[in-house]
């Protein structure tokens, strides 16, 4: 039995607005509860966010290798007990020192838990068993997304422990795994599409009605971590948000793509509310 009816209920409201890491702003700092709480205030239909392990096991929301960014400190909690991560807190924006603690994932579901769709980033790095694991003890398959690269490894990995979560390949400029995908026993419900120029191959308006056609959704990415790394062809939330939302949102919204993740949520989701009216 796929656990897929929580997914389908969202996709049924239209284009969905996923909040890359939550919202961060002034003394809240992104991955944070505080940051989930307000992206689920500003409209965000899902959160995404990433996870890490500890030295002795236990999962924590954290961008893998951005402890010095986010942290103000040359650590990896990878390296470190729970109990020593448990005492770091966040810094903001001007790398003062914040209240806010780095959540546990177990913290994490439970906050949102039957509020929203959560996509798990980066547990494939090495700890996607332990992930899965505490996923399941939560009781909230079917309100989780999954993904991975789509390498072979991945897709073996995602077949052997995960088969009935809700999974989406990245995939980049083009898609040479979805017939592998679909011959195994993995639950295949959309995927991440990843073009730095509109002439990709996913980017193509043939493609994307193909995979459409199938059932599957697609996710847009209209953040930039850098200018010079573009995640859907020019159309970004830096085009949007700075006066041209047509030709950022609306654009991928014309594409096909059922959600867009974003660093701008409430804009984004108002953006969407005037357009469908």
């Amino acid at each position: 039995m796929k656990n897929n009816r929580c997914l389908q209920e969202y996709l049924n409201r239209g284009v969905l607005v996923a909040a890359h890491r939550g919202v961060a702003g002034g003394d809240i700092p992104f991955n944070t509860l505080a940051a989930f709480e307000v992206a689920l205030q500003q409209g965000a239909d899902i959160i995404e966010t990433d996870v890490v392990r500890s030295l002795d096991g236990e999962m924590f929301i954290f961008h893998p290798n951005q402890e010095k960014n986010h942290l103000n400190q040359d650590i990896k909690l990878t390296k470190m007990t729970s109990d020593e991560i448990k005492k770091v807190r966040y810094v903001n924006f001007d790398r003062n020192i914040t209240e806010c603690p780095i959540p546990t994932l177990d913290e994490t579901l439970e906050y949102l838990k039957g509020r929203c769709l959560i996509n798990l980033d980066h547990g494939w790095r090495g700890w996607f068993k332990d992930m899965i694991e505490v996923v399941r003890r939560h009781n909230m398959v079917d309100q989780v997304l999954i993904k991975t690269p789509s390498e072979m490894e991945y897709l073996k990995m995602v077949e052997e422990l995960a088969p009935d979560f809700m999974y989406m390949p990245v995939i980049q400029e083009k898609d040479e795994c979805s017939e592998i995908i679909e011959k195994m026993d993995i639950n295949y419900v959309g995927a991440e599409l990843v073009f730095a120029t509109e002439q990709a191959e996913v980017a193509q308006p043939e493609y994307i009605e193909k995979l459409k056609s199938k059932g599957y959704f697609l996710w847009a990415n209209a953040i930039l971590y850098s200018y010079k790394v573009q995640l859907s062809g020019g159309h970004t939330d830096n085009v949007a948000v700075t006066g041209n939302p047509e030709h950022g949102w609306g654009w991928l919204i014309d594409r096909g793509f059922d959600v867009i993740q974003t660093d701008w949520p409430m804009m984004l989701k108002d953006f969407i509310r005037k357009r469908n009216k």
